[in-house]
């Protein structure tokens, strides 16, 4: 390696086309690589980079040009495979401190697919790391391509025209445009890479075996059996047929092109499949094969280099030790899977980590009733995530609700921004296991939380996450929002003809804090237009934002069969959602189905529950979505900090040291006051509360909020929230903790300034949010009284961080 090389500049990324390349910073080694990419560039490409034509590299140009210091000069490339297809790099200007000029090369047959902004983006980090302030580049007047890409950044940027040049000038500071627009090519990018996955033309099984239950076989015959639209290639290197179809050595050796691979092969052959697939032009790999990450160091280095490998080749790995995907539409109709039960087409997308589990997923499913759009089992999850899946159901017109099963968070920070702009939309919820260790499974790509996984959730439920206890809840609320609107508020009429089970639910709602008008018995005999009419005065009902229907035969006598038929038919005219608990039925009865394709469930089927309390449960769930959903998301207010100052500080404290450093007191006061915050340390009366700002390794700052009793602290009755806050959430932040009576006015006493508390969370979220460095700074305790918000001690420490956060960070695979 040469000397002084950045390693941590290299990445794996999504271009927009859904394909991947990998960056890395040039070498002296790359000669070759350079002169051969270079001689693949049209006439027009090389003078808009050196505004005259060059028809080749002189041997002393390609020596200066990967020749570089990674400080001054610093250049990047983007190879796929054994090519490089792009480079871009910049030189300092030494008459203009802080300045460096950029310019880039982008191969003919690669432009259009998003190089050229990636490639920005890792150049600008670089320059930042290394202590520039703004690139300047020089671009001739026609070349519109190039003048977008820097015009689009979102950095803060200035023109001027100079004998016949335009020159532009970017500041390379961050802004909320340049990280808005990252996050939306990164969003096109990895939705575009799971359409690929989920919607080929055709299809590889390597490793299909004659052996009857083999792994190969079964993905074989469930892709026959799923009558995939297009053509099943089995490759197999001997036999003539597999289940019927021709069969072909190599996937070499198939005549026309392959989209997807299906790897079912001994986890040692699996490198030379990939190069195989890389050679055959393969866009998309699922790795059913074990024998990776979940068994030991030698298998995780075997599932990092397929993973490398795949990547460098521009394919997307499902797996390995995955159960596969499965896509619905009509179009495709795609069962690459080893489940041997596939449910029908319907609104839900479903990801699940577990492989093992996702059989049992997918049975459970099919029993319900309940209709999917897609489903991808990732196993190891070394590549595709449900971070990528979120990215492309938030686009799927196919999928109203996204369900997840999770054992493990492989980008915290990322996964609840995404979750965030998901559930404004769709709602998505949420199976999290390892909730007493916070660990992570053997051979999944991720680090163990460190928070409590009460704290997870409340960062979750922050994003709008529905987070459920088990599988069982999971398809409770499930069924509930693939088929019935969402309630407009939490008022809830009770039909029933049973005592029981009327009094049942009534207590269940309330226990959920849902508002229960009074219910209606029916008794036992009611008839059929009985049950109508109650129903349909409940629907018409202002006070009533959902409807509770519990039917259950009578002990005597037969009942009458026009019953759901009623039900269903007063659902289907309204705009508010209704939950059964017809017979005791679960999921979604054939009786109170709406005709959907293939006889699955359409749009206004009703939900069964075999009891009330789960039926009622499901609702409170989906009623608190609903209500997170209509809450405006707030904004972030100008705090009117010094961060300059606070910046200068910080950098002052830590100095050349890599370790952390525990600031005084006054040095704490001083930081606080750069963001309008005062510390005064004297008795005083009112409520003692603490806030707390940290930086976590997995989510970024985290606000903590509490009383400071030993009683608040006993229980942990703490909130939790990701930094900044909106002014919604901070205000949310104040009212969540079960101690928040305290300082609203509990039992007649005089409510405290929560105003001032407020906006004491919003100027403290916002300074942990700007300094990463701040490992943690405590105000412990804080007075607030009727007067105001005073903070009287206040404890700090900083820590330089590994690297930028996420959201500043240039985008890059895991």
């Amino acid at each position: 390696m040469t000397e002084g090389y950045p390693d941590q500049w290299e990445a794996d990324v999504v271009l927009t086309d859904g394909g991947t390349a990998h960056l890395r910073p040039i070498r002296p080694a790359d000669a070759e690589l350079l002169r051969v990419f270079y001689a693949r560039l049209s006439a027009e490409t090389i003078y808009y980079r050196f505004f005259s034509p060059r028809p080749t590299l002189s041997e002393r140009e390609i020596a200066h040009f990967t020749t570089v210091d990674y400080d001054r000069r610093v250049a990047l490339i983007a190879t796929v495979g054994e090519e490089m297809i792009a480079v871009v790099r910049y030189d300092r200007l030494p008459k203009r401190p802080g300045t460096a000029e950029v310019a880039f090369l982008v191969e003919d047959a690669h432009q259009g697919r998003g190089v050229g902004p990636v490639l920005l983006e890792h150049i600008a980090a670089a320059a930042r790391e290394r202590g520039l302030q703004r690139f300047v580049a020089s671009v001739l007047p026609d070349n519109r391509r190039m003048t977008r890409v820097f015009r689009e950044a979102g950095y803060r940027a200035e023109q001027r025209f100079e004998d016949g040049v335009i020159e532009l000038v970017l500041d390379l500071e961050p802004t909320e445009t340049s990280v808005e627009v990252m996050a939306a090519r990164e969003h096109r990018a990895e939705s575009r890479s799971i359409q690929r996955l989920l919607f080929p033309a055709s299809v590889a099984v390597i490793g299909a075996s004659r052996a009857e239950h083999s792994v190969g076989q079964t993905v074989l015959r469930n892709l026959l059996g799923g009558d995939f639209t297009g053509p099943v290639y089995p490759v197999h290197p001997e036999a003539k047929a597999v289940a019927g179809v021709r069969a072909y050595a190599s996937i070499l050796d198939i005549p026309d092109d392959v989209d997807l691979a299906v790897v079912a092969v001994r986890a040692g052959a699996v490198h030379e499949v990939v190069e195989q697939c890389a050679a055959k032009g393969v866009r998309g790999l699922i790795v059913v094969s074990s024998g990776f990450g979940e068994t030991g160091p030698e298998g995780q280095a075997r599932q990092e280099e397929l993973v490398r490998l795949a990547r460098a080749y521009g394919m997307r790995v499902v797996g390995p030790n995955c159960l596969g995907v499965a896509n619905t539409d009509p179009e495709v109709r795609l069962n690459a899977t080893l489940a041997p039960t596939m449910p029908g087409r319907g609104p839900v997308g479903f990801f699940s980590q577990s492989g093992a589990l996702g059989i049992a997923i997918l049975q459970r499913t099919a029993e319900r009733g309940l209709g999917l759009s897609t489903f991808v089992s990732a196993g190891n999850r070394a590549d595709v995530s449900g971070n990528d899946l979120m990215q492309y159901w938030e686009e799927d017109p196919a999928t109203k609700a996204v369900l997840l099963y999770l054992e493990s968070l492989g980008n915290p920070r990322k996964f609840t921004r995404l979750a965030r702009r998901l559930s404004r939309s769709k709602p998505l919820v949420v199976v999290k296991s390892g909730r007493s260790t916070q660990g992570v499974p053997l051979g999944h790509a991720a680090t163990a939380l460190s928070l409590p996984d009460h704290a997870v959730s409340a960062l979750l439920e922050q994003a709008g996450v529905i987070r459920v206890e088990d599988l069982s809840e999971l398809f409770d609320v499930a069924q509930l929002l693939a088929y019935q609107p969402l309630p407009a508020g939490d008022r809830v009429a009770i039909i029933d003809n049973s005592d029981s089970l009327g009094l049942l639910a009534e207590d269940a709602a309330t226990a959920q804090g849902l508002h229960v008008n009074p219910p209606v018995n029916l008794g036992p005999l009611a008839t059929a237009a009985e049950y109508e009419d109650a129903l349909a005065a409940a629907l018409a009902d202002e006070a009533v934002d959902s409807v509770v229907a519990l039917f259950t035969p009578p002990t005597i006598g037969g009942f009458d069969v026009s019953v759901p038929e009623r039900i269903l038919r007063l659902a289907a005219a309204s705009d508010k959602p209704i939950v059964a608990t017809y017979l005791g039925a679960k999921g979604m009865p054939a009786e109170l189905r709406v005709a959907g394709p293939d006889g699955m469930p359409g749009e206004g089927s009703v939900p069964s529950y075999p009891a009330p309390e789960d039926a009622v449960r499901a609702l409170a769930y989906v009623t608190r979505y609903a209500q997170w959903r209509r809450r405006p998301p707030g904004r972030l207010p100008e705090v009117g900090a010094d961060r300059a100052r606070a910046r200068a500080l910080v950098e002052e404290w830590l100095g050349d040291g890599t370790g952390p450093v525990t600031a005084t007191p006054e040095q704490a006061a001083e930081l606080l006051a750069c963001y309008g915050v005062p510390v005064a340390d004297r008795d005083g009366g009112g409520v003692a509360v603490r806030v707390v700002t940290s930086e976590d390794a997995s989510f970024g700052a985290v606000v903590s909020f509490g009383l400071a009793s030993e009683t608040a602290a006993l229980l942990d009755d703490r909130a939790y929230r990701l930094a900044p806050l909106t002014d919604v959430e901070a205000a949310g932040t104040v009212r969540a903790v079960r101690t928040a009576p305290l300082l609203l006015g509990h039992r007649g006493t005089e409510p405290v300034d929560v105003a001032a508390l407020e906006d004491l969370l919003l100027r403290v979220s916002r300074l942990g949010h700007d300094l990463p460095e701040v490992a943690r700074l405590e105000l412990n305790p804080v007075a607030v009284d009727a007067a105001g918000a005073t903070v009287r001690r206040a404890a700090l420490r900083l820590q330089r961080p590994l690297g930028p956060r996420p959201e500043y960070a240039p985008r890059r695979l895991r």
